[in-house]
């Protein structure tokens, strides 16, 4: 059973960085950190001080939001442990808008 919301999902880059954007302000907030600037630049280690156990509540926010069509599980499994580190606001955005558009594909 997916857990896709019922809003249309766009693979265009502007429209997950907005995505994505918006899940992070809502995660940063929690922390307390409001006033972060959010490019495709910022690494989410050093930038916005996220820890793994954020990355696992990301990571349950993306599926939340785009089903099966994107698995951040397996794209982080396949990153080496200093490519997790310098991740980048852009790089996962890259690969959300590629995941959807190969799923719209099918």
């Amino acid at each position: 059973m997916s857990t896709e919301l019922t809003a249309p999902v766009q693979s265009d880059s502007a429209d997950v960085f907005a995505d994505i954007t918006a899940m992070l302000r809502a995660l940063l907030d929690e922390h307390g950190l409001d006033d972060v600037d959010i490019t495709r630049d910022t690494t989410f280690h050093d930038d916005l001080e996220l820890e793994s156990i954020d990355l696992v509540g990301l990571s349950g926010t993306l599926r939340e939001r785009y089903g099966d069509r994107v698995n951040f599980a397996m794209f982080i499994a396949e990153l080496e442990l200093d490519e997790i580190i310098e991740l980048t606001v852009g790089r996962l955005v890259d690969h959300v808008s590629a995941s959807l558009r190969e799923a719209e594909r099918g």
